[in-house]
């Protein structure tokens, strides 16, 4: 009876039909726009993998990631930029910060051209380098690890040092073996060098929180504050270097003519 009533005061009356007819019009609003928000939230993997995907390519079309290759052998500026430096997406699967000695794990391998040594890094700046690879996954020795030593600079005036772990607070590293006389303040930036041999110069590392000197030494200690949130590492990008093998192979060769 009362469906009754209602459809009756729908079509015979104008006001309170209007009146019902909005009332489920905004119902009806109301249900699609709390599914559209469902079906947003349920594609957000697909998203960030797709956003993740587009980065790459674009990190891949930077110019920091090309190096200058002189074409005529008296003029400097005649020069040739060839790709030094690729940029492949991942997924970081497993990785711990509470160890001494930290491992990332992620979700590509042999069979998509990873190789030992390769720089790891994610949005935010440096997360690691690759040290073991099977088919589908490699593991990422994090700079949470005693052993990861990586070479970064001051960006203010390139002071460059190895950045070490000290093993007690994962938001901090250490930057060793910056001259007294270094011009430096706390928020400097610190960044990757070019004598680290797998990262591109350039990339955030961190800020500087504090420093000291290092007693009877002529060299400061600096405390760096790091970007990388390893407690949210997820979406990472490893670094392929075409020339690292050439350069490897001609430092070899040098070392072992200055041996003899």
């Amino acid at each position: 009876m009362e469906f009754v009533c209602f459809y009756l005061m729908y079509r015979n009356d104008g006001y309170q039909g209007s009146n019902i007819f909005n009332s489920s019009n905004k119902i009806s609003a109301n249900v699609y726009q709390t599914a559209a928000n469902v079906r947003e939230y349920l594609l957000l993997k697909d998203e960030n993998k797709r956003l993740v995907e587009e980065n790459a390519k674009l990190y891949n079309m930077l110019r920091s990631g090309y190096m200058a290759v002189p074409l005529g052998q008296y003029t400097k500026k005649d020069t040739l930029y060839k790709q030094q430096y690729t940029y492949v997406s991942a997924k970081a699967v497993n990785s711990s910060i509470n160890r001494r000695n930290n491992y990332v794990t992620i979700n590509i391998g042999s069979e998509q051209g990873i190789t030992r040594h390769m720089a790891v890094v994610n949005s935010d700046g440096v997360v690691g380098r690759v040290t073991d690879v099977s088919a589908n996954f490699s593991t990422v020795m994090s700079l949470l690890h005693k052993d990861n030593i990586v070479n970064c600079q001051l960006k203010n005036d390139g002071t460059y040092g190895p950045l070490i772990w000290d093993g007690k607070d994962y938001q901090y590293c250490q930057l060793k073996d910056i001259p007294v006389h270094t011009k430096i303040k706390k928020g400097d930036v610190v960044e990757t060098s070019e004598q680290s041999g797998i990262f591109p110069e350039g990339i955030k590392v961190g800020t500087v929180e504090s420093y000291e000197q290092r007693s009877g030494e002529p060299f400061l200690t600096v405390k760096v504050k790091l970007v990388t949130d390893f407690k949210k590492l997820n979406y990472l990008f490893v670094i392929k270097n075409k020339f690292k093998a050439e350069r490897d192979s001609l430092e070899a060769a040098t070392q072992i003519q200055n041996d003899k």
